[in-house]
């Protein structure tokens, strides 16, 4: 993987309540049958931006988790550069996700659970690093990871055996 899962001691307090506001997001998005992820945006110690997913609801592909909290934190911060800014988010971004997350010059953002099939952070591709795209944007994993890895296991488990 190009980019680096870290062990869960790296993270603080801080960090971790961070990720416990995504986690909310995450069941909040369970509750309205959507795929639970869920992210926060956090500006100077303050939550300024945060959303689970709405694909569903708004009828929106890209009604991302991370895409609605950027959305929410710009509006709030009044501009478009959130760069300094942390996401914090329950499951590593996709294409969309992180790409968005450089447009909005993001300073950090740190995931939960790894994505394997889709993740853009380093476990399908590494766009977080791709000088291409301009400088990179810091990034780290792992955090929380076994409670973000249970919602959706959980989720995908219901789905099942209701099909």
């Amino acid at each position: 993987m190009l980019g680096e899962m870290l062990p869960d001691w790296v993270f603080d307090d801080e960090d971790r309540r961070f990720m416990e506001a995504a986690l909310a997001e995450a069941s909040a998005a369970a509750d309205r049958d959507e795929v639970p992820v869920g992210a926060v945006v956090v500006r100077r110690g303050g939550i300024i931006g945060r959303a689970g997913n709405r694909r569903r609801e708004l009828h929106d592909p890209t009604a991302h988790a991370e895409i609605l909290a950027v959305r929410q934190a710009a509006a709030v911060a009044g501009d478009f550069r959130l760069d300094d800014c942390t996401l914090y988010v329950t499951l590593e971004p996709c294409t969309m996700c992180i790409t968005t997350c450089r447009q909005a010059r993001l300073e950090l953002v740190i995931w939960g659970a790894d994505d394997p099939k889709a993740g853009a952070c380093g476990s399908m591709l590494d766009l977080a690093c791709d000088r291409r795209l301009g400088p990179p944007l810091a990034h780290r994993g792992g955090l929380e990871a076994a409670a973000s890895r249970d919602l959706l296991e959980r989720f995908f488990a219901k789905k099942r055996r209701k099909a």
